[in-house]
């Protein structure tokens, strides 16, 4: 699905046609770098709603995320140098989001809580009561989708400086199951709960968008589940068994990462090892 339109309300056309923040954004971004990804798109699905509607991080944050990331694939050829500046790139981005929605979880934003039945009524009573294109979130995306733009445009082409070999935990995810190295370079700025923030576990991201990504590709024609998707409960499940129900990054970790050097260093010595493993093989 390209979508061409690009007057006043372009974000919101989007929006309308993908369905989903989180596509939403990955497409914005795609179409602009001149490469449009389908299945990667569309298997961004889930995390709407900040991640299975649990209200975490915006999934216009990941959908913007993974798009810097296969970028970054398809501007530099070192591998180390992409992950890195993927990375960056993608702190920027959430930098630019924070400033233009004053946060980055999407209960905070939408100020309803989408895991249960009354807040979920809540918010569709509103977005009916609106009209869906005059909902807070297809404003939003109006609204920070040309920014988006240039931020992630601008951060790609940064200088940065690598010391050593940068490792991401979403990326270590993506290979343990399977992935090439294009889709473990699109989703290393999931790294320590999304550009190194602390906040909910971008390996689980990851891998939910990775068993997504194989889903469409067998079902070409069909759009990952956005509600009751078995597949991703299944992943969100034994992540909580693994993690005893934390989800931040900062709770699981015991830390908060300052730097990419820092989060490397923190996988080098075992870090999340057991929890990578267990979700690349859910």
């Amino acid at each position: 699905m390209t979508i061409s339109i690009k007057d006043n309300n372009d974000a919101k056309d989007v929006f309308k046609q993908c369905g989903t923040c989180s596509r939403t954004f990955a497409h914005i971004l795609n179409r602009e770098f001149g490469h449009i990804k389908e299945n990667e798109e569309r298997a961004l699905n889930p995390l709407a709603g900040g991640i299975l509607n649990e209200g975490h991080q915006c999934g216009m944050l990941w959908g913007a995320a993974l798009a810097v990331g296969a970028e970054s694939y398809r501007k530099h050829n070192n591998q180390d140098k992409a992950i890195t500046i993927a990375v960056t790139a993608t702190q920027k981005i959430m930098d630019s989001f924070v400033k233009q929605s004053g946060a980055t979880d999407c209960k905070d934003i939408i100020g309803y809580d989408l895991t249960s039945i009354i807040g979920m009524s809540k918010f569709m009573l509103k977005v009916t009561l609106q009209g869906m294109k005059n909902s807070h979130c297809f404003n939003l995306a109006e609204q920070w989708a040309p920014e988006a733009v240039e931020v992630a445009t601008q951060s790609l082409s940064e200088y940065t400086n690598i010391s050593q070999k940068p490792l991401s935990c979403a990326s270590e995810v993506v290979k343990q199951m399977g992935g090439s190295i294009e889709e473990v370079v699109m989703v290393a700025g999931y790294a320590g709960g999304l550009g190194l923030s602390g906040n909910a576990c971008g390996a689980l991201s990851a891998a939910i968008w990775k068993r997504m990504l194989d889903w469409c590709r067998e079902h070409p024609d069909k759009n990952p589940p956005f509600f009751n998707n078995k597949t991703a409960k299944k992943l969100l499940k034994a992540f909580n068994k693994s993690t005893d129900d934390k989800m931040l990054c900062s709770d699981i970790c015991g830390q908060e990462f300052q730097s990419l050097e820092d989060h490397t260093a923190y996988l080098k010595n075992g870090g999340c090892q057991t929890l990578i493993a267990v979700l690349a093989n859910s």
